[in-house]
């Protein structure tokens, strides 16, 4: 399941990708805009910043703003960025090493073509796709 904090920096980029041509916007304006707490959103932002995903800058006219073209960035990636895991089953976690039973499971290779679609899957969008409500890079 894509925790709260996945959703809402999903939501965050995609109004970074709406804004870019403003140049930085602040975290307040995201934080009305999204009805997003602002600690909350502090701590989205210093984990996308800490990615390379967004910069910040302090002073007046200050905020974030995206590093790239909206084009360039997945939701895999983003997603990655905030979620602790996006594996199906705990055994599927660091390739499956962690788990005694691994090597005769016969439900392990399931479990991982499950988190190979989802890979692939958030792959397939991109933050402009977001943008413009397509789907998987697709009309």
């Amino acid at each position: 399941m894509i925790s709260t904090k996945g959703r809402y920096a999903l939501r965050v980029m995609v109004a970074l990708a709406e804004n870019r041509t403003d140049g930085y916007v602040s975290l307040k304006k995201i934080a009305e805009e999204e009805g997003i707490p602002h600690k909350y959103l502090e701590a989205i932002m210093t984990a996308l910043a800490k990615a390379a995903l967004v910069e910040g800058s302090r002073g007046k006219s200050g905020g974030y703003r995206l590093c790239r073209p909206p084009e360039r960035y997945t939701v895999l990636e983003i997603l990655q960025t905030t979620e602790t895991s996006l594996s199906s089953v705990s055994c599927t976690e660091n390739g499956g090493n962690g788990c005694r039973r691994a090597d005769g499971c016969p439900t392990l290779p399931m479990w991982r073509e499950l988190d190979k679609t989802v890979k692939e899957f958030f792959s397939a969008y991109s933050l402009a796709d977001l943008v413009k409500g397509k789907r998987g890079g697709k009309d």
